[in-house]
């Protein structure tokens, strides 16, 4: 089975160089992951079997299989309770008389792989857009200071080019900070954009489907229907349509077994979960944003804790002359320099910011 998830190995490897954050990552490595694993995994038929096997008299079942797999299936939304076996053959699955009894058809399942995978390919555009705009800013200023042994001659050479660096850039780099403000931004509209995209994708049932999965398990037997045997019936039905030997059309109705829908109840129970707690994290990071943005105090609060074995008066001294972009360039550096290394480097920014000479 690891055959399968083969292919996303490379979105698990950790970079050398850390140019975003933690819930920054988890949109386009921990998200992008998942869909694709589970893009894979309705696509297996080694593990899953046939997506659509149908009953029909009459009918050759490969002809049966294709064409309701194409034209769909469809269950009676008034026949989801009673007792399996006796007063229902399967949830949802009874005799109707066409135009009294509601039918509800479930066209979904020939596109769930797809509709995965373009929200995979969603989910990483910010990630994409972010690379292109920082084009390799970061890495190239902390080139050889990311290890803890460095040559004196070495550390001292990328040193003075760093703060060189910092302080020819002074209040030039907001429109730096800015751009990975925005990709923040569009990460919270894809979370959320993709919860009403699902929602349509699934006929509304989305936006409740994993509160009324919490709700099912705890109501009793008799009295509960179940929202995975509505959304993604394991069993329908399906009308074939053809001319008799006088002409006439005929009408067969079959039974469908569709187990993908095993797989597909779990998936989307998993992702309503996963999609709420992102959708949450990343507000909560938007407004962590939005105070780092319009708090000097906040930036230097954290500024402080990137560096703690640095001088505090040092550290306000550089946060008292950095703009939102040139404090966010040196978060960032804090995030990927040796802590040792950086210490230095807070010294020597601080000792050229004041006028003084560096030693």
């Amino acid at each position: 089975m690891f055959d399968v998830f083969g292919s996303v190995k490379g979105l698990l490897k950790i970079d050398a160089v850390c140019i975003d954050n933690n819930v920054f990552r988890l949109h386009y490595k921990a998200t992008v992951v998942i869909l694709v694993a589970f893009s894979l995994l309705v696509t297996s038929r080694q593990y899953i079997g046939d997506p659509i096997d149908c009953i029909v008299d009459e009918i050759p079942l490969n002809v049966m299989d294709t064409y309701c797999w194409i034209y769909s299936t469809f269950t009676i939304p008034n026949r989801l309770t009673g007792r399996v076996g006796q007063d229902i053959v399967q949830p949802g699955v009874s005799s109707h008389v066409d135009g009294k009894d509601d039918v509800k058809y479930h066209k979904y399942y020939q596109w769930v792989c797809f509709a995965l995978f373009f929200q995979a390919m969603l989910f990483y555009v910010p990630r994409y857009l972010w690379k292109t705009w920082e084009g390799g800013r970061i890495k190239m200023l902390v080139t050889d200071l990311n290890y803890p042994i460095v040559s004196e001659d070495c550390k001292a050479d990328r040193k003075r080019l760093l703060v060189d660096y910092f302080t020819t850039n002074l209040h030039m780099q907001n429109f730096y900070a800015f751009r990975f403000f925005i990709c923040e931004v569009l990460n919270f509209i894809n979370v959320v954009g993709q919860i009403f995209f699902m929602d349509y994708f699934l006929d509304g049932e989305f936006s409740t489907y994993g509160s009324e999965v919490l709700k099912f398990t705890e109501m009793e037997p008799e009295e509960r229907e179940d929202p995975m045997a509505r959304v993604f019936p394991k069993v329908t039905k399906c009308t074939f349509h053809k001319y008799g030997p006088s002409g006439s059309v005929q009408k067969f109705d079959g039974l469908c077994v569709l187990p993908l829908n095993i797989v597909n109840e779990k998936i989307y129970v998993f992702l309503w979960f996963w999609f709420i707690f992102l959708s949450v994290l990343s507000g909560i990071s938007l407004i962590y944003r939005c105070c780092v943005i319009v708090g000097p105090k906040m930036r230097l609060y954290l500024l402080r804790a990137k560096c703690r074995i640095a001088s505090s008066d040092q550290v306000e001294t550089i946060a008292n002359k950095c703009e939102v972009g040139d404090w966010f360039v040196l978060y960032q550096l804090g995030k990927n320099i040796d802590p040792l290394i950086f210490k230095e480097v807070m010294s020597d920014l601080a000792k050229k910011l004041e006028g003084k000479e560096t030693v």
